[in-house]
């Protein structure tokens, strides 16, 4: 992971950032709406983390996922930001926080895989299963640009890996589309999951 990918924040970027009160939530990026939709289909890039306009986008960004019933995570691009930065709900922690992570990147993640639920923030009514590692590897930054690194589990790990999914422009409902096409067999643990899933 090295900022010198990061490009500075676009003019259009910094004005949907500052848009009307930056203490509220930035509305939320629908697959119902042409426009929206091809932004959540497009590719992130890192961003810069101690611009100040990247301060106001996580903030704002963690206003959009309280205004949600429910929500446990979100990424820059469905509040319009085709940047690297995700909120995800921490069930792994001690009083479940909220926290937010700049240019995330799944390091490693485990052969091993879960079977679960998962419905999504910017597409109405799509609610499905979907195979995610068990583990994962994550490597990130915070505001200050300080590294870390930390292994992750469980339905935590299953946040992280969709958020960052949404990052490569990947969403669940075209997931299942792909998904359609293999089919599926049971294996055990001691498998490789590449045969489960791509």
């Amino acid at each position: 992971m090295s900022l010198l990918n990061a490009q500075k924040l676009s003019s259009d970027e910094i004005s949907i950032i500052n848009q009307g009160d930056t203490n509220t939530a930035l509305p939320i990026y629908q697959t119902t709406d042409e426009h929206q939709h091809k932004t959540l289909l497009s590719l992130s890039t890192e961003i810069v983390p101690l611009d100040r306009n990247t301060a106001v986008l996580v903030k704002r960004m963690k206003e959009s996922l309280l205004s949600t019933d429910g929500g446990v995570g979100i990424a820059a691009p469905q509040v319009g930001i085709n940047r690297k930065v995700i909120w995800v709900q921490r069930f792994d922690k001690p009083g479940e926080p909220l926290e937010y992570f700049i240019n995330p990147v799944i390091v490693w993640r485990s052969e091993l895989q879960n079977l679960g639920p998962e419905g999504d923030l910017s597409i109405p009514d799509f609610r499905d299963q979907f195979y995610r590692s068990k583990v994962i590897q994550l490597e990130y930054v915070d505001l200050k640009g300080q590294k870390y690194s930390e292994m992750v589990e469980g339905f935590t790990a299953v946040i992280f890996q969709h958020e960052i999914d949404h990052l490569f422009g990947i969403l669940i409902s075209d997931k299942k589309e792909k998904e359609k096409n293999n089919s599926y067999q049971k294996v055990d643990a001691f498998k490789k999951a590449d045969s489960v899933t791509q």
